[in-house]
């Protein structure tokens, strides 16, 4: 048995319809964008490693011809890292607080942290 439908309900169902579609098509995106917000700040933190910090620590986060330290082996503290990338460590490392903001550092920290090896 069909039901007939009027204008108005149609209506309505084709605006749900395509509100969910639209709705479905935006979270899609933001998943495929950096769908969550670590990733995001991951991202930027790579990024901020690539130009600031690469030359010395190595494009994968240590560097054999140098005394640097393999930052994959960096210790779970993000206040000791925080500290060290502002105030530098014993003359080997310069400072950068008053070259990087607490947000570029705590991206830093993100990407550091995501790549720390077992």
């Amino acid at each position: 048995m069909l039901k007939v439908v009027s204008h108005k309900t149609a209506a309505i169902l084709a605006a749900v319809a395509g509100l969910t579609v639209a709705l479905a098509a935006t979270v899609r995106a933001s998943d495929d964008a950096s769908g969550n917000p670590m990733q995001a700040q991951i991202d930027h933190g790579k990024s901020t490693y690539a130009s600031k910090c690469s030359h010395c620590h190595g494009p994968n986060l240590m560097n054999s011809g140098t005394i640097t330290p393999d930052l994959r082996a960096f210790p779970d503290d993000k206040t000791r890292f925080v500290t060290t990338v502002k105030n530098g460590k014993n003359n080997r490392m310069p400072p950068w607080g008053d070259i990087l903001n607490d947000e570029e550092i705590g991206n830093l920290w993100a990407f550091v942290s995501s790549r720390r090896k077992p």
